[in-house]
């Protein structure tokens, strides 16, 4: 087991490392998207506000289109990033998306 964070301090420069198989890393391609939206949909069910359950749901839109685009980017500009997407298959949710 690496003692390396995964993307310690969320650094918006891309690159492909050894211990990006440790982690929530090696099981979806993007959990800070994934805690984003528990937080989005968390948010409103722990205020007790239904109301805000349907208002998060553009953000899931908003995040499935930033996802797409970035993989296609990361694709073409990131040595690596195609086969890590091979092996890593799940974008969001395990066995979901």
């Amino acid at each position: 087991m690496s003692s390396l964070p995964e993307n310690r301090l969320f650094d918006r420069r891309a690159a492909i490392e050894e211990h990006i198989s440790t982690g929530p890393y090696a099981w979806i391609r993007h959990p800070m998207y994934t805690g984003m939206l528990v937080w989005f949909f968390g948010a409103s069910l722990a205020l007790g506000s239904w109301w805000g359950v349907p208002a998060a749901l553009p953000m899931l839109g908003v995040l499935m289109f930033r996802i797409f685009d970035e993989e296609r980017y990361l694709r073409e500009h990131l040595s690596g990033y195609t086969e890590y997407c091979e092996k890593v298959r799940w974008r969001l949710v395990p066995f979901l998306f």
